[in-house]
């Protein structure tokens, strides 16, 4: 079916944000997408400080948003925009990234406060980079996401079924046959 980037613009190794994208991945896979993990924390601190385009890591990082239809952008939300690390990787993809791509944008955050900054950060930053069609995205409170001991992600009822429902947009846009999986993200 559709090739989907799944970008993760969490600095931090237990990330909530990677966790939750990585199990939304699997819902898309289950609706028979080849999904692509990306975890920008994982790309080479130089070559992003430095912002190298030459770097093979991110030569490789660029190839694969050249190749995804579909892109899902994860990231946590600081001071009332997406993350830093989000943010370089973006800088040093070419102007129109995402021409031709359809996307979803999910934040994750701790406050209510910060709902409207995929509308007012993210959104933007997006279009502007030739997104053919950008999907309704999703706020996730990081109080509603918990992992327990053995690693298995819970995401809480309301928000659970929220996720289930733009994820599933996002895969119909995409040409995603639907699942059969529980309405659980």
């Amino acid at each position: 079916m559709a090739a989907v980037l799944s970008v993760s613009g969490s600095p931090s190794a237990a990330s909530r944000t990677a966790r939750l994208l990585r199990h939304l991945d699997n819902r898309l896979r289950a609706q028979g997408h080849d999904v692509i993990p990306l975890d920008v924390r994982s790309l080479p601190p130089e070559a992003l400080l430095h912002a190298d385009i030459g770097h093979p890591a991110i030569v490789e990082a660029v190839g694969s948003f050249q190749r995804a239809d579909g892109v899902v952008i994860g990231t946590p939300v600081y001071k009332a925009a997406y993350s830093g690390l989000l943010k370089s990787l973006l800088d040093l993809l070419p102007q129109y990234a995402l021409a031709g791509k359809t996307v979803l944008p999910l934040a994750t955050g701790g406050t209510t406060a910060h709902v409207l900054a995929i509308d007012y950060a993210l959104r933007p930053v997006l279009s502007s980079m030739g997104a053919a069609h950008i999907t309704p995205g999703w706020f996730t409170l990081d109080k509603d996401i918990s992992v327990d001991d053995k690693g298995t992600l819970t995401v809480a009822p309301a928000p659970a079924e929220a996720l289930v429902q733009v994820t599933d947009q996002f895969s119909r846009a995409l040409g995603g046959r639907p699942t059969l999986l529980a309405a659980t993200a």
